[in-house]
């Protein structure tokens, strides 16, 4: 009955919103159109956001690992090459990332986080990472960031095709293909990719390689967008991804074990345009599916499924051209079954209130509040603030502070044997200085936060030695991030450069040492360089040495070492009609065959080659 209140109440606002509304001929269809997560845009002038467009997407074929590993400063551990990938934003473990699909947060109920080797960087038109603390908006996960996949749905006269074939050492075959069409009233695009390879790279110094480490997957995507009439937009997003890892051992050992997995996500969307308001209803399933062999011989596995239903009401009001409130109804029931938790159930409701206030030209200031109630355990009260200040043309200062949260996951509390039914969500409270330097031919941007950490819940061995999770004591983070970007250009030659610092401090208050996985220093730089139909690119990526477990935190001598990989990369366009447009692409990876490890005794593949073939027409 509590279920059917709430989802009756999202409903009931939603019309109710409609019902006041009269139709307009001046109605702003932009914000809409081109991008889902519209409270990305429009309330967070205090936090940094950094958008990756669709011209540095396209250049890539990998996985978002890779994007992100090169663009931003979240660093990346991975399981090996093409394995389990679970991000580090600003000192913060995997699940205190939150990952949004089109205003959605897809993190797994099962583990908490969401694997970056899943997803194909080119299924998406543009992707953002909003750094420092987003529960309020975001919900569970959001203390270090946030990263948000959006597809863009293109309401013009159109019909473009793009299709990517390439291949690559260790027998990797890369097959993607995009179709976007439509017109002013209707509009579509799907994406079908396609990844398999052997993955036997040799292990550097050794005589040994990559066993058992072949991948697959097939990941395909579906989006509509149609104008019911000139205030309503009807929109249908869809994802589904398929993917088989056979899991390598270590340098040290050797394994057969196999995973599959199964991701769907499909989200309807309802949106009202109005000249003081729009409203937007979302209806979303979400559906994860692994199973784990330890035998790739064996027909016997474990299992674990989750299914999320999500029901979401967005309504934003235009009190004045400098006063924004918007208000946020979200609804999320939650199925588990697996052969190591049983059939766990949640329901979770949450209230949310955003207001964006521009002060005069210079001053813009955020205040944002909500509320969740779950059925297992009290969730806290959240709220943020933010501020945006320019002092110039060029210069501009931002600040935000915020108090954020994580719930418990289903492993972590039913997990058998180890699961803990007593553990209580995590609270962090965090702070941030941005500083922006715009001189047009470069930008610099400069931010320092600090983040607390209380009930943090990690998994440790007990006395009898059986691993389980427990809110441990207070940890912190805090450090600096920098980000340079120059252009510069004269007669057909354009150059591009673009560079991310940062410097970590994350640690266990009770012993006052860094956290595992967490390095002190990342860095990468990237260098473009355009002439008429020729293209080239140098990338490096520079990453500190960090700890990888807790026994080895006292000693002065990090467990794996620093290490710097670059990549090489040159495409030329051939001489193409109006309707087609081809060119050619080789990639070289680890061009100084460097050895490296982001997981201790996993090393990573030495230096590699990729050929690209890009068809548009």
């Amino acid at each position: 009955m509590k279920k059917n209140s709430l989802l009756l109440l999202i409903i009931i606002n939603s019309f109710c919103g409609l019902a006041q509304t009269t139709m307009t001929d001046s109605i702003q269809k932009l914000d809409v159109v081109t991008l889902s997560d519209v409270k990305l845009k429009k309330y967070n002038s205090g936090f940094k956001v950094s958008i990756l467009n669709d011209s540095i997407i396209n250049k890539s074929t990998s996985s978002l690992t890779r994007l992100l590993a090169l663009n931003s400063n979240i660093y990346f551990k991975e399981f090996g090459s093409g394995m389990l990938s679970s991000p580090s934003f600003r000192g913060t473990n995997s699940s205190q990332t939150a990952v949004m699909w089109n205003g959605i947060n897809i993190n797994s109920q099962l583990n908490g986080q969401t694997d970056f080797n899943n997803e194909i960087a080119s299924n998406y038109s543009s992707i953002a990472i909003r750094s420092g603390g987003g529960s309020v908006q975001y919900g569970s996960g959001a203390i270090g960031g946030s990263v948000h996949l959006n597809n863009t749905l293109k309401f013009s006269n159109h019909f473009e095709n793009n299709l990517r074939i390439a291949y690559g050492s260790f027998n990797t075959e890369k097959i993607n293909y995009l179709l976007s069409t439509g017109n002013s009233k209707w509009t579509t695009s799907i994406g079908l990719s396609y990844l398999d390879s052997k993955n036997d790279y040799k292990f550097l110094g050794t005589d040994r390689r990559n066993e058992n480490g072949a991948f697959n997957s097939v990941n395909l995507t579906a989006n509509l967008g149609y104008f019911i009439s000139e205030n309503n937009i009807l929109k249908l997003y869809h994802n589904s991804y398929t993917g088989n890892r056979n899991l390598p051992g270590t340098i040290a050992s050797a394994s057969r074990e196999k995973y599959e997995s199964d991701n769907l996500r499909s989200l309807l969307e309802w949106t009202y345009l109005s000249k003081n308001y729009n409203s937007k209803l979302k209806i979303a399933h979400l559906s994860e599916t692994y199973r784990y062999f330890t035998n790739t011989d064996s027909n016997l596995f474990s299992f674990g499924k989750a299914r999320s239903l999500i029901v979401k009401h967005d309504f934003d009001y235009t009190f004045s051209n400098v006063i924004n409130v918007r208000s946020v109804l979200d609804y999320t029931n939650i199925k588990g079954i697996g052969s190591s938790f049983g059939s766990p159930k949640r329901d979770a409701f949450s209230a949310t209130l955003i207001l964006n206030h521009k002060v005069g030209d210079k001053l813009n200031y955020g205040f944002n509040i909500r509320k969740d109630y779950t059925t297992e355990f009290k969730s806290p009260l959240v709220l943020s603030a933010d501020a945006k200040y320019d002092v110039s043309k060029k210069y501009t200062i931002k600040l935000n502070g915020s108090k954020n949260f994580r719930v418990p996951t289903f492993n972590d509390l039913y997990w058998q044997p180890g699961g803990n039914l007593d553990l209580k969500p995590e609270t962090s409270y965090q702070g941030d200085l941005g500083q922006i330097l715009d001189l047009r031919a470069a930008t610099f941007t400069f931010n320092a936060y600090y983040i607390r950490t209380s009930n943090m819940i990690q998994w440790r061995p007990n006395d009898s030695g059986l691993w389980s999770p427990i809110n441990v004591n207070n940890a912190e983070s805090y450090g600096t991030e920098l980000e340079f970007m120059a252009k510069h250009n004269f007669a057909s030659h354009y150059f591009n450069f673009k560079a991310n610092y940062s410097y970590t401090v994350s640690k266990d208050l009770d012993t006052g040492k860094q956290l595992v996985y967490v390095p002190f220093h990342k860095g990468n730089t990237t260098l473009t360089y355009n002439y008429k139909k020729v293209t080239a690119y140098y990338q490096h990526n520079i990453i500190g040495g960090v700890f990888t477990t807790e026994d080895n935190i006292n000693s002065s001598f990090f467990s794996l070492d620093p290490y710097d990989v670059a990549n090489l990369g040159f495409s030329y366009t051939f001489a193409s009609n109006l309707d087609t447009n081809y060119s050619l692409g080789l990639e070289a990876n680890n061009i100084y065959n460097k050895y490296y490890e982001n997981v201790a005794l996993r090393p990573m593949p030495n230096r590699n080659y990729q050929i690209q073939l890009t068809i548009k027409f």
